[in-house]
């Protein structure tokens, strides 16, 4: 699927570093995906994981792995983004959720 999107890109020559890290990102949460939901679920005081909307749930996963599995992304970063993510394109408490549950993630890894 992020090949298709890549073949559609305007300048795929510019976005291939871009397409491959989303790819990077799909893989690394695909193969940790019961760690990272455990972590999501410990934190997440009062919501599972099938109570947050699906987008929530996909940018805290892709988040949650770069805080834990990513050593080339600072932890901030890697926070703002998702936040920036939620503020954009989900709902209106979104972003305030991801925000302190990914905070609480990154203050707590070992």
């Amino acid at each position: 699927m992020i090949e298709a999107a890549f073949e559609h890109a305007e300048d795929p020559a510019a976005s291939r570093e871009i397409f491959d890290y989303a790819k990077t990102i799909v893989a690394g949460v695909a193969e940790h995906q019961a760690e990272i939901d455990e972590t999501l679920e410990t934190y997440a005081h009062g919501w599972s994981l099938a109570r947050m909307p699906n987008l929530d749930r996909a940018i805290l996963r892709a988040a949650t792995w770069e805080i834990l599995f990513n050593d080339q992304v600072p932890d901030a970063v890697a926070v703002d983004e998702a936040v920036e993510l939620a503020k954009d394109y989900s709902t209106e408490d979104s972003s305030g959720f991801i925000n302190g549950l990914l905070n609480k993630i990154s203050a707590t890894k070992a």
